[in-house]
C-alpha cells in the first residue's frame, strides 16, 4: 500500500473539530484577477503581477509567490502612509507620526481590509491546512506536525464579518478577540505592491488607487491615546492607580493592565503602543460596565455609566435637530489642548446657524476628543432650548 493512501485508509486518531466553512475558492483566475480591479478601479498593465500577488507560497505550480511583493508592499504603504500623516499633521512629531502610520498598516488593519474586500478567496494556494493555520505561526511550524490551533483564517473572517460597522470604526486599530492571520495583511500588502510596480513605482498613483481600502484611516483625533487617557481619568477620580505590563510572545507584544493589582485589560499587536491602546481600551470596557463597581468603587462614589451614555448621545442628537429643522450643519472646532501627554484635555465650541441667527458655545475640557465635543454640543442642546423658548414667548 502506499503511504499516501495508508494515511487516507485510516481515520485521523485525534480530528480537529472545524465547525465553521472554510474560506472558498475563486478557481477561475481571470475572474479573480478581474474583481481586484473592479474593486481598484485601475486596470492593469502586467496582469501576471496581480496573480503573482494572488499566489500563496504552498502553490507548487506557481513560478512565484505573493512574497516578493508583499516586501514592496510593506516598503511602499509605510512610505506612503508617512507622507500623508506628514502633510495632514503638521504640527505632530515624529512619534506620534509613527504611532498613526504603526496603526494604518498593522497586521489587524491590513487583515481586516482583506475580510472586508473578500480577498482571500482569490488566493491561490495548495495546502488546506492554511485556512486553519495560527496566525502567529508560519506555514512550516503547521506542516511540521502540530495541529492548528482555534484560532484560524476562517474564525477571524467570521468575527470580523459579524462585527457591526460602528464597532469596526470605533477599533480600527484592532483589538478583536480574534488575532489576526498575518496572511491577511501579506494579500493586502502584495496587491498594493502589484499596482506599485505596475505603475513603474509611482507613489502618487499607488496612494490614489488603494487609498480607500484602509478607510476609515485612523487619525490624531480617533487614536490620540484617548483609551490610555481615559483609564488615567477613571482611576483618579476614584483615587486608584493604573499600571500597564507587556512581554514579547514571539512577534507579538501583549500588554495587561492592572488596577490596584487587579487584572482589569488585556491587548496585544506586533507594535507595543497598538498593544497598549488595546489593553486600555478593554480595561475601560470593563470599568465602565458592571466591573467597575468591584474594581473602582471601595466606599468611593463612582461615575454612572448612564451619565456617560448620555452625554456620549448629545452630538447624534444635536446633529438630528439640526436636520429635522433643516439648520446648517453644526460646525465643531478645537479651542485649546493642555496638559502634559498621559493627562491631554481637549476644549471644543461649535457654532449652529438657526432661525436666521448664529450660536457658538463652549464645552467642558475633556481627555477624549469625542466626549468633550459631545460636552458642547450638551451645553449647545441647553442653549438652543433657552433660545427657542425664548422666541416662542
Amino acid at each position: 500500500m502506499k503511504p499516501g493512501s495508508r494515511k487516507r485508509a485510516s481515520p485521523s486518531p485525534d480530528p480537529v473539530p472545524v465547525r465553521l466553512a472554510l474560506p472558498g475558492f475563486v478557481a477561475d483566475r481571470s475572474e479573480a484577477t478581474a474583481r481586484v480591479e473592479r474593486l481598484l478601479q485601475y486596470q492593469f498593465h502586467n496582469r501576471s503581477l496581480l496573480e503573482e500577488a494572488l499566489t500563496h507560497q504552498s502553490f507548487a505550480a506557481a513560478a512565484a509567490s505573493y512574497q516578493r511583493l508583499e516586501f514592496v508592499g510593506d516598503a511602499a504603504l509605510g512610505l506612503a502612509f508617512s507622507n500623508f500623516l506628514y502633510l495632514t499633521n503638521p504640527t505632530l512629531g515624529p512619534g506620534a507620526l509613527s504611532t498613526l502610520r504603526a496603526a494604518n498598516i498593522s497586521t489587524e488593519k491590513l487583515a481586516r481590509v482583506a475580510v472586508r474586500h473578500d480577498l482571500y478567496p482569490l488566493l491561490r494556494r495548495s495546502c488546506p491546512r492554511l485556512d486553519l493555520m495560527h496566525p502567529e505561526k508560519g506555514l512550516g511550524e503547521q506542516e511540521s506536525g502540530e495541529k492548528p490551533s482555534q484560532i484560524k483564517v476562517g474564525q477571524f473572517t467570521e468575527s470580523v464579518k459579524q462585527e457591526l460597522e460602528d464597532d469596526l470604526g470605533t477599533a480600527p486599530y484592532g483589538g478583536s478577540v480574534v488575532k489576526a492571520p498575518k496572511v491577511l495583511a501579506d494579500i493586502v500588502e502584495a496587491i498594493a505592491a502589484a499596482v506599485y510596480v505596475d505603475c513603474t513605482f509611482d507613489l502618487e498613483k499607488l496612494w490614489q488607487v488603494t487609498r480607500f481600502l484602509f478607510e476609515p484611516i485612523i487619525t490624531a483625533e480617533t487614536i490620540d491615546e484617548q483609551p490610555v487617557s481615559t483609564l488615567h481619568e477613571l482611576c483618579q477620580k476614584h483615587g486608584k492607580v493604573a499600571q500597564f505590563k507587556t512581554w514579547q510572545k514571539g512577534g507579538t507584544t501583549v500588554a495587561n493592565v492592572f488596577v490596584d493589582g487587579t487584572l482589569v485589560g488585556m491587548g496585544s499587536s506586533e507594535q507595543r503602543v497598538i498593544a497598549k491602546l488595546n489593553a486600555a481600551r478593554d480595561a475601560v470596557g470593563k470599568l465602565l460596565g458592571e466591573a467597575k463597581q468591584q474594581v473602582l468603587t471601595t466606599g468611593i462614589g463612582h461615575v454612572s455609566g448612564a451619565e456617560v451614555g448620555e452625554l456620549r448621545e448629545c452630538k447624534q442628537r444635536l446633529s438630528e435637530q439640526c436636520i429635522s429643522k433643516h439648520w446648517s450643519k453644526p460646525i465643531y472646532k478645537l479651542e485649546k489642548e493642555d496638559g502634559p501627554a498621559h493627562d491631554r484635555k481637549f476644549l471644543y465650541s461649535v457654532q449652529v446657524q438657526a432661525e436666521g441667527r448664529t450660536f457658538v458655545t463652549l464645552g467642558k475640557p475633556f481627555s477624549r476628543v469625542k466626549d468633550a465635543e459631545n460636552s458642547v454640543a450638551q451645553e449647545m442642546l441647553k442653549l438652543l432650548s433657552i433660545q427657542m423658548a425664548i422666541s416662542s414667548d
